[in-house]
């Protein structure tokens, strides 16, 4: 690999490590850095990214599931409009495969996306064009809000996942965590519709069983998420199911219930789409 290209690495534990925490780089015997290299899979990764970095966004979404064999099963597709602003709020069980799954199969009805998402996704670059980052480095608070006011007020087709993390299991239910407010806010200010979109999927018995000790344990630090990419490369051959609710006019997040609350019941419109 060139210089440049070493430079350009998506997933780089050697530089992470030196600039989070350089003495917890110095004293890492080598067996702990190598670890952490095969769990997210640094090189296997970095050689996909490297082999894609021409393609466009549609064109990665492709590319990617037809690597891991990755089929889609679709219901409900007539319900998302040709064109106009509309919010698509969906649950987040996969961490990733999810995300591509949902510009393929929206593909069709709309080009015009833009996916909510958290800033270190920004480095794929075959999504840039279609992946717009909730904290963006280098702009001040200010400027990342009016981005975002920006967004849901265009005519856009924007997605979105309200948890912003990946679903947990929980009395042996995949559920996501507590739904964020922001797209609801949104869609009161833009007169902006909400389609409810359910998938359907899971991780393994081990992250979930991780996920649960570390939070019974009383640790914060999501520690499962180090295993998220083995995860995301353990969904190989699998088919992923997507079903598009209707539409959910704006009208109806009256004054009865907070944001906070009205989140939560497009979240519950969301899994009783299951």
């Amino acid at each position: 690999m060139s210089k440049k290209e070493d430079n350009d690495k998506f997933i780089d534990i050697d530089k992470v490590l030196k600039d989070k925490n350089p003495k917890l780089h110095k004293w890492s015997p080598p067996f702990f850095v190598n670890y952490l290299k095969k769990i997210t899979h640094q090189e296997r990764v970095n050689n996909i990214l490297l082999e894609t970095a021409y393609l466009d966004g549609f064109e990665f979404c492709r590319d990617i599931l037809k690597r891991f064999n990755i089929s889609l099963e679709i219901h409900g597709l007539e319900n998302v409009p040709t064109s106009g602003k509309c919010v698509l709020a969906s649950n987040h069980p996969l961490g990733g495969f999810d995300a591509l799954a949902l510009v393929q199969a929206l593909e069709p009805k709309r080009k015009d996306l833009k996916f909510v998402v958290n800033d270190i996704l920004l480095g794929i670059k075959p999504l840039k064009d279609l992946f717009v980052g909730i904290n963006k480095h280098g702009k001040t608070a200010k400027d990342a809000m009016q981005e975002m006011n920006d967004l849901f007020a265009s005519d856009q087709a924007v997605i979105i996942f309200p948890s912003g993390l990946v679903s947990r299991k929980k009395k042996g239910k995949v559920r996501d965590l507590t739904w964020k407010k922001t797209f609801v806010t949104q869609s009161k200010k833009n007169h902006s519709p909400i389609l409810p979109v359910y998938i359907e999927g899971e991780l393994t018995p081990f992250f979930y069983g991780l996920s649960n000790l570390r939070s019974n344990m009383g640790v914060k630090v999501n520690i499962e998420m180090l295993y998220l990419v083995d995860e995301l490369m353990k969904q190989k051959d699998k088919t992923i199911k997507i079903i598009f609710g209707k539409p959910i006019e704006p009208s109806v997040f009256d004054k009865s219930l907070s944001d906070h609350e009205w989140a939560d019941w497009v979240k519950d419109k969301v899994y009783d789409l299951s």
